[in-house]
C-alpha cells in the first residue's frame, strides 16, 4: 500500500490498519501515536489530521476493528 498513499480517508483506513498489525503496545492510545508517526508523511494525515485521529479512532473504539 506504501506505493499509493492518496490524500483520502481510504487510503490513510488501509494504511492505517496495515501499520496497526505491525505494532506490539499494550496502551491504545500510544499505539496510534506510533501508528501516526510510521504514517507522517501520508498524504492525508498532513492534510487533515483531526480527521485522521477522529477515523482511527473510530475504528478503534467504536467499530472495534481490532479487538
Amino acid at each position: 500500500m506504501k506505493d499509493n498513499l492518496y490524500d483520502n480517508a481510504d487510503s490513510f483506513a488501509m494504511s492505517f490498519d496495515e501499520e496497526w498489525e505491525n505494532i506490539d503496545c499494550v496502551d491504545i492510545r500510544s499505539k496510534i501515536d506510533k501508528v501516526f508517526e510510521l504514517l507522517s508523511e501520508h498524504p492525508f494525515l498532513i492534510s487533515n489530521p483531526e480527521n485522521a485521529r477522529k477515523m482511527a479512532e473510530f475504528r478503534i473504539f467504536s467499530l472495534k476493528k481490532f479487538q
